[in-house]
Order: C-alpha cells, then sequence, then structure tokens
C-alpha cells in the first residue's frame, strides 16, 4: 500500500501531465527530484525522444542542494540555447512549486529559457 503522501504526488503528477505536451520547438522540460540529486530532461513528446539531459552529478559546486538546482537549471538551459531551443512548457513532476524546483525554474529563466 503506498503512503497518502506517494498517492498525493501521483495525482498531481497525472494531472500535470494531462494538460502538457512537448513539442520539437516547444519540448517538456521535466523535473526529477529525489532525496540525493536531481534530473531534468527536455522532452519532445510527438516524438517520445529526450532532446537535452542533465543530472546535478554534472554540477561540479559544493552548495545546499537548492544552489545545486539552480546551478542545474542554467546548464539545461545552456545545453537548450545551443540547440537553438528557447521555450519549454515546465513538468514539475507531481512536485510543489517550492524549494529545489522552483530553484530549477529560476535558474532557466536567468539562463535566457522562457516557459
Amino acid at each position: 500500500m503506498h503512503s497518502e503522501k506517494r498517492v498525493n504526488k501521483i495525482r498531481r503528477h497525472k494531472r500535470v501531465r494531462a494538460k502538457i505536451k512537448g513539442t520539437g520547438t516547444c519540448p517538456r522540460l521535466s523535473v526529477f527530484r529525489s532525496n540525493r540529486g536531481m534530473y531534468l530532461q527536455a522532452i519532445d513528446d510527438t516524438t517520445g525522444q529526450t532532446l537535452v539531459s542533465a543530472h546535478s552529478r554534472e554540477i561540479k559546486l559544493a552548495g545546499t542542494k537548492t544552489e545545486i538546482s539552480r546551478a542545474l537549471g542554467k546548464l539545461l538551459a545552456e545545453k537548450l540555447l545551443a540547440k537553438d531551443i528557447k521555450q519549454v512548457v515546465f513538468d514539475r513532476g507531481g512536485n510543489a512549486y517550492h524549494g529545489r524546483v522552483q530553484a530549477v525554474a529560476e535558474g532557466a529563466r536567468e539562463a535566457g529559457l522562457q516557459f
């Protein structure tokens, strides 16, 4: 049996995914947050392919998880801008838009990505 917290997260994720779809020109920026790290992917849902990905282990920065998340958002935005993709839709993955998830979005916006 799943805990109530886990069930609520799954419900939120389904609700978010029902509303957003990524395309080749405006991919879906998917966020997966675990206790140890974060994974980001820019996904084209029409073809089912990951265009760009980033993991918190790529960041060589000593700091809090939130600081690393902000740097990770900047890194992913730089990779997308190098592929001439300037706009994405944000998929928070059922997580609340708070803390590390919010830091990723702010870091990507700082680097020039539009949501």
